[in-house]
């Protein structure tokens, strides 16, 4: 018998997901989200699991799907976090604003005669 914890405990536990689910899953993940008919401009694990209710009424949890979903190859991505203090425009005010390095010389130097 496997210890509490291991990966066979877990595995002798049928999925929530059939293959007909998953199949779905992953066309629902490759088109991406219409924010007009889904709300949402990017999918999280939430909205799957919200999107996978509506459509099938089977019940999964975020984690279960997420496991799921890297079975399936895929990787969450998630945004760079931001200070949630930040303003918008905010840092632009803060950068530096130098000339460029390069520039042409707005003065001509008299050429020497040779010889």
């Amino acid at each position: 018998m496997a210890p509490m914890g291991s990966s066979t405990a877990n595995s002798l536990r049928p999925s929530r997901l059939d293959d007909t689910h998953r199949a779905a899953l992953a066309a629902i993940v490759e088109s991406g989200p219409i924010p007009a008919v889904h709300g949402v401009v990017r999918w999280r694990v939430v909205d799957l699991c919200q999107w996978i209710f509506e459509e099938f009424r089977v019940t999964i949890a975020k984690q279960t799907l997420s496991r799921e979903l890297r079975k399936m190859r895929y990787r969450k991505l998630s945004a760079r976090p931001r200070h949630h203090a930040q303003a918008q425009g905010a840092i632009e005010d803060f950068k530096k604003v130098s000339q460029p390095a390069w520039t042409k010389s707005h003065v001509k130097k008299a050429s020497r005669p040779t010889g």
